[in-house]
């Protein structure tokens, strides 16, 4: 298999927001709208992104947490009465992936993301400048070419992939992320790491793909403890970047705990609480049937052997205070068959080098429903 990979061009470290203006010069953008949530609004970061646009920027501040279609297209209604040229989004996954449809929609025939979810063979090369600025430390939408969209908040999310959705140009500022709370560190951390080891393990194996995933997954458990601890700017640095090698490691493809939590992901829980409960669940499940790269794991990781990597997520996951079950993160039990049939029919199936049967499908949703 061939490998493939867009990344955008990457503007990283403390204070690389001062850049932005001048990057904008260069992709000919002059009237951006700049897509952002209520929350950044009231954190004062969207005051301090307006202040490097243009003056003729236009801003929607209305995605909901979980970012469905019509939050994309009214943002989209936004970006057409602005007559603007480019989207910049600054948030987490949910404000990105909005983003990504705004600037597929913008540019091209298909004018509602309602027909283009779950459809990347509709997306053209007419995609509008966008310019990705993370503010949380683990998504990865800002490098990845995936946006997941809700048609229901209340459903689950369904994704699409193509590689025009890539934004131009990501700008991965850690003095954006100082006044994220501890609960988000956590999490989107997780997520990063989830992204890093399920894209390490799948197959075909990828050289530069998989050493930043390596490098990505040993920047996590060194740095998400003191990221948590005022003063830790450094370490919300390393955890960024494991943000940015896990969205490149999303190109290769995800695997059983993004199984689980898509398909838990119905009842408003954080998608990284999601993960933090399905990740040391599926490398249990996986590890086993690829020594070889799970023994590379560990070792980067000072463990014994790939056999270890389970405990040792179970352990990480509880020092930075994410639930351990579904039942503590607040889950409402549901049927063991629904929750088994949905996990045997997940993409992420496709891409997983180890595939789970459905009766070892059953056991997981029995785990996790207890």
């Amino acid at each position: 298999m061939v490998a493939a990979l867009t990344l955008p061009r990457l503007l990283f470290g403390p204070g690389s927001l001062s850049a932005l203006p001048g990057e904008l010069a260069l992709l000919g953008v002059i009237k951006p709208l700049l897509i952002s949530d209520r929350g950044l609004e009231r954190a004062g970061m969207v005051a301090k992104v307006l202040d490097a646009l243009p003056r003729k920027a236009t801003q929607f501040l209305d995605v909901p947490e979980n970012p469905t279609v019509a939050g994309a297209d009214a943002a989209l209604a936004c970006y057409q009465q602005a007559g603007a040229d480019g989207v910049v989004a600054l948030g987490g996954g949910s404000v990105l992936d909005t983003a990504k449809m705004v600037a597929a929609l913008a540019g091209g025939k298909v004018r509602s993301a309602v027909v283009l979810v779950g459809k990347p063979e509709l997306i053209g090369p007419e995609v509008v400048p966008l310019v990705a600025i993370p503010t949380t430390l683990g998504t990865g939408s800002e490098s990845s070419p995936v946006a997941a969209l809700h048609f229901d908040a209340n459903g689950t999310a369904i994704g699409t992939r193509s590689f025009r959705l890539v934004p131009k140009l990501a700008v991965c500022d850690p003095d954006l992320t100082r006044t994220l709370p501890p609960r988000l560190i956590a999490a989107t951390g997780i997520d990063a790491l989830s992204h890093c080891i399920e894209g390490f393990f799948a197959e075909p194996s990828t050289p530069f793909i998989d050493a930043l995933a390596l490098d990505g997954i040993v920047r996590v458990f060194a740095a998400i403890r003191a990221a948590l601890e005022p003063g830790g700017d450094a370490a919300r640095t390393s955890l960024m970047a494991a943000a940015f090698a896990g969205g490149i490691a999303i190109n290769k493809g995800l695997g059983p705990a993004h199984a689980i939590a898509l398909a838990c992901g119905d009842q408003h829980l954080h998608h990284g609480t999601l993960i933090g409960v399905a990740l040391p669940t599926a490398v249990a499940l996986v590890a086993p049937h690829l020594t070889a790269k799970a023994s590379r794991v560990a070792a980067a990781l000072g463990l014994r052997d790939g056999s270890d990597l389970a405990a040792a997520l179970r352990e990480l996951t509880a020092a930075v205070g994410l639930p351990g079950t579904l039942r503590e993160a607040g889950y409402r039990a549901g049927s063991v068959d629904q929750l088994t049939d949905l996990l045997v029919r997940s993409p992420f199936n496709r891409t997983s080098p180890y595939v789970p049967t459905p009766a070892e499908y059953r056991q997981i949703a029995i785990g996790l429903l207890a």
